[in-house]
């Protein structure tokens, strides 16, 4: 799958990519994870740190490239996507292709992992942190604000990339709450799939066990601690 298909701009600004390194704070002992090496531009920058990288991407073209640009050090490049894996690590530094940034959240949240800092679409990021009961808050949002502590960090400007995308990015940072199945992750997505309908109508449809009564109350005013209460996955999958 290329990249570019995937909605990618490449990173190419150097103060941009020693921001990001800066903020990760990697220590010589943490093993460090990179999910989507792109060109190279951040993978070099964690590379000459001498810490433990491990490096996905799965374009390979850029994966031969990369892997050539951070050859003599400790860096190991894989041609696979991170998502289909459970690799162990400490912390994770990426810029992440826009259209996989959902995916993301679902990921990590079934990941144990020390500390994030990556690279998103501001407004991914906006519906991620949307409080219930207004038109961003979606299931990806409950999920990561279960899961995760957020902090927006920074903007950066489009001229960053190569091409320059038409929206807006930020550097966010993500520490964990609450890690969670991959049956939970599924529940709750498959849940805000009826978002406006009545909390009690969707649950029956879904054939989700519950108990108590809901009233009137939308699947989309559910608070994310409600939400993972109906999605434990004793419930019928």
């Amino acid at each position: 799958m290329k990249r570019r298909r995937l909605g990618q701009h490449y990173l190419v600004d150097g103060a941009t990519v020693r921001r990001i390194v800066s903020i990760a704070d990697i220590k010589q002992n943490e093993r460090v994870l990179e999910i989507g090496t792109g060109k190279g531009a951040l993978t070099r920058e964690l590379a000459e740190l001498g810490a433990s990288l491990k490096g996905y991407e799965v374009d390979r073209q850029n994966f031969e490239e990369t892997s050539i640009a951070v050859r003599g050090t400790r860096a190991q490049i894989v041609l696979a996507d991170a998502f289909d894996q459970s690799p162990d690590f400490d912390v994770l530094v990426s810029s992440l292709p826009y259209s996989e940034s959902a995916r993301f959240v679902q990921w990590l949240g079934t990941i144990g992992f020390g500390r994030a800092v990556v690279l998103l679409q501001e407004d991914f990021v906006r519906k991620i942190l949307a409080p219930p009961g207004t038109r961003d808050y979606r299931g990806v949002s409950a999920l990561a604000q279960l899961c995760f502590e957020i902090r927006v960090l920074d903007k950066v400007s489009r001229a960053s990339f190569s091409p320059a995308p038409r929206v807006n990015s930020v550097i966010v940072s993500f520490a964990p709450r609450l890690r969670v199945t991959r049956a939970e992750v599924s529940n709750i997505i498959r849940l805000f799939s009826l978002r406006r309908r009545r909390a009690d109508s969707a649950l029956a449809e879904l054939g989700m066990k519950w108990d108590g009564s809901f009233g009137q109350r939308r699947v989309y005013s559910l608070r994310p601690e409600e939400v993972h209460g109906l999605c434990l996955p004793t419930s019928p999958q």
